[in-house]
């Protein structure tokens, strides 16, 4: 079982930066596909951006692309399984509550990255929110 811990909300005024960061609790042997989901009050949780194992690829939905960017560094062996979402030129409608989430797939990402029940871990999630 791996255990995700998301930090880096809070509140900013629209137009502002928030770096997100996600990373397990404990050591991970395995490199995991990585998302980051939202969910607003009263909304579905959505899809916002997703990464490859390898880092390689990244993935984005229409509202957050080219103002969010998501990574990781794979490098560094202890910070396996920790990615970051940098989110720029925050809008109102960016608020919710955002979550990581790991996918145990063994290809470099699956086909449906974009939807929530593809994903086998998630994280508590962390409280963004953007002022107007």
């Amino acid at each position: 079982q791996v255990q995700l811990v998301e930090s880096g909300g809070g509140l900013v005024q629209a137009g502002g930066s928030l770096r997100l960061s996600c990373a397990p609790s404990g050591r991970t042997f395995n490199t995991y596909p990585m998302g980051w989901f939202r969910q607003a009050p009263g909304k579905e949780r959505e899809f916002v951006a997703a990464i490859s194992r390898s880092g390689r690829s990244t993935y984005y939905a229409d509202s957050v692309k080219g103002r969010f960017t998501i990574s990781r560094d794979n490098a560094r062996d202890n910070a396996r399984n920790t990615v970051y979402l940098q989110m720029n030129s925050l809008k109102p409608e960016d608020t919710a509550v955002y979550y990581c989430a790991a996918d145990r797939t063994v290809l470099e990402i699956s086909r449906d990255y974009s939807s929530r029940t593809r994903y086998n871990y998630w994280g508590q999630g962390t409280q963004v929110t953007v002022s107007s």
